[in-house]
């Protein structure tokens, strides 16, 4: 299903996705060294209630999961890049941290991601693979318009990741989002331009380059959800939720501080 948003709708997504984008700031801020995963969880699902909102997580069951999430935000550290599921485990010095994070409010759902090193330790590869994933973002977000396609998006993220060096994965990507967190169209991270569905105004989708440092092969977590890189490699995910407008691609779950 595609869903093309009306005014209305449109202006709840911006709520939504301001309200990620806040939510995400704060939990990267609590994000330090000795935090246990399980406390960012609880926070998330703390502020996600306060706000009137709903988690897209918690009861989400897809066919590739194992049995419900259980949790209100996905916490992947180091090797882990996709789905990362909550649990028992205290931030060190160093770790890559990717926060996944999609709630739904006002009958609109928005999605958002990012990755950064915990504490003071020096990483400049993995630095370097964050920032990335966010050139990658950034480019998919300026190839995205009314009258583009999806394989333009597609092809101006995969420009950015292979000259950086990375395999890239395309069983998981971006997605149409919308009453629904995941929705039709499927935007893979690579792709060929002038190919795939038409963009239009109404049409949000929730774009998310992500990398493993030397393979694109992904194996699953012992707890049937968490997606790891094969050679334990670290790994980085950035996202955003946009709306294509008549003007271009609108950032709904840009952070307060970076918004022009």
């Amino acid at each position: 299903m595609i869903e093309i948003l009306n005014p209305t709708l449109l202006a709840r997504a911006r709520d939504t996705g301001a309200l990620v984008a806040d939510i995400l700031q704060t939990l990267k801020s609590r994000s330090v060294i000795g935090t246990n995963l399980l406390d960012i969880d609880r926070w998330a699902k703390a502020m996600i209630v306060e706000a009137g909102a709903q988690s897209c997580y918690v009861d989400y069951e897809p066919s590739f999961g194992r049995g419900p999430f259980g949790h209100y935000i996905c916490t992947a550290v180091n090797d882990a890049v996709l789905h990362g599921r909550p649990y028992d485990y205290a931030l060190a010095d160093g770790d890559l941290l990717t926060l996944d994070l999609a709630v739904s409010r006002g009958g609109v759902a928005a999605d958002a991601a990012l990755s950064f090193i915990v504490g003071d330790a020096k990483h400049p590869e993995s630095v370097a693979m964050i920032s990335a994933t966010e050139r990658a973002l950034a480019a998919g977000i300026a190839a995205a318009g009314p009258g583009a396609r999806i394989g333009d998006i597609s092809h101006a993220i995969g420009t950015v990741l292979s000259e950086a060096g990375y395999p890239i994965n395309t069983e998981f990507g971006g997605h149409g989002i919308g009453s629904t967190m995941h929705q039709d169209p499927h935007v893979p991270n690579t792709g060929r331009p002038g190919r795939g569905y038409k963009l239009r105004p109404g049409l949000l989708l929730a774009l998310e380059p992500w990398v493993m440092a030397d393979t694109a092969e992904l194996v699953t977590d012992a707890d049937g959800w968490t997606l790891r890189s094969a050679t334990g490699c670290r790994t980085a995910h950035t996202e955003h939720t946009i709306a294509i407008t008549d003007e271009g691609a609108e950032i709904l779950t840009l952070p307060k501080q970076a918004q022009p």
